[in-house]
């Protein structure tokens, strides 16, 4: 369940909106005047969210080319991934 708070929390119980921030990786939901004003979580929580919205973002992009046709069978994929990473030197 969402926590909820006001914000005067923010001033005066940052410490504990911190800790619980950081413990449970969820954002604390602050109000002001009644309604929802922030949403405060750690960074860590919000490096793993934009992270798996990046990830997201490519899989949409992989699924668009392979819906308009643009992709080529695994063995040439690799050759062409080895062919970049090592310019043609063979062992």
């Amino acid at each position: 369940m969402p926590q909820i708070r006001p914000s005067a929390d923010l001033r005066n119980r940052y410490n504990e909106i911190s800790e619980y921030c950081h413990e449970n990786e969820e954002p604390i939901f602050i109000t002001k005047n009644g309604r929802g004003d922030l949403a405060v979580m750690s960074v860590e929580a919000y490096e793993k969210l934009t992270a798996r919205m990046k990830l997201y973002s490519l899989l949409e992009e992989g699924l668009e080319d392979f819906r308009a046709g643009r992709y080529m069978p695994f063995e040439e994929a690799m050759d062409q991934i080895e062919k970049d990473v090592f310019g043609g030197i063979q062992d």
